[in-house]
């Protein structure tokens, strides 16, 4: 796996790379669909934002040397899963990691393979699906997502893949949403103050053209111990009075200090 300065002709095409044996479901197909289109308009909003020049976590931006999720990853093996322009992997790169991106969208690898070639990195980017990695078993130190894959594949399918590329005793860190903003989150673009979806049950839901996934804390918890994974932390994001997002209003903001809208899960493989 390639890390910084490794040849540009080891890493393959991610566009015309075959990706043998995956399974695209249906929801996963949509999603494809829609980042392929959304992407041009979506890395041009968050430009200056979203940085392979800081690693920063979630909707408000909260800096890793401040939450300090990841473990050290210099010489570690490292795949994002849903790595969009590979603005975390990047950064990661530069610490010393050896990264993968992963990303469902061609068009988002593109914007990806810009961003390296400008950062002066180079490491492998796959076309493919987090539910269907096409990857050997074990073959990672560390799996993470920054709202990557994991709020947008099914997590009965996603989080065995993730485990099942994870070395024993490797590191399984994402963020995402949190189950509170989604029952909270109804025709309005900020989540208000009133229950307006079901805790029990959470699955699946179509938000604004993607289908999106979430489950309640005790799912999450049952399904990381059925893979092996050993729940080291939940750490609930909380922005500064004064954070502004390109993803999020004030409205927001105040609403995210009041109650978690992002959270980091960090798990273990167990030995």
């Amino acid at each position: 796996m390639g890390g910084v300065g490794t040849d540009a002709g080891d890493r393959s095409d991610p566009l015309t790379r075959p990706v043998p044996s995956v399974r695209m479901t249906d929801h996963v197909a949509q999603n494809r669909t829609f980042w392929d289109a959304r992407s041009d308009e979506y890395q041009a909003q968050h430009a200056g934002y979203i940085s392979p020049d800081r690693m920063a976590w979630g909707v408000w931006q909260i800096a890793e040397d401040e939450v300090r999720a990841l473990p050290d990853v210099e010489g570690k093996d490292v795949l994002e899963l849903g790595c969009g322009a590979c603005q975390w992997s990047i950064a990661l790169a530069r610490r010393g990691a050896r990264p993968v991106g992963l990303d469902v969208s061609a068009r988002q690898l593109e914007h990806a393979g810009r961003l390296m070639a400008q950062a002066g990195v180079d490491f492998p980017l796959v076309h493919g699906s987090a539910e269907d990695v096409p990857l050997p078993d074990a073959g990672f130190d560390l799996v993470f997502a920054d709202h990557g894959a994991f709020g947008f594949t099914d997590p009965y399918r996603t989080v065995p893949e993730a485990a099942r590329l994870l070395r024993p005793g490797g590191d399984l860190v994402f963020s995402m949403h949190t189950p509170i903003s989604d029952i909270c989150w109804g025709d309005d673009d900020d989540p208000g103050t009133t229950l307006v979806r079901d805790y029990f049950g959470l699955r699946s839901a179509e938000v604004e053209g993607t289908i999106d996934f979430q489950l309640g804390y005790g799912d999450w918890i049952r399904l990381f111990a059925a893979n092996g994974l050993q729940t080291l932390d939940l750490i609930e994001l909380r922005p500064p009075a004064d954070a502004v997002s390109s993803y999020r209003s004030e409205r927001s903001r105040d609403w995210a200090r009041r109650w978690p809208m992002d959270h980091i899960w960090r798990l273990r493989k167990l030995g």
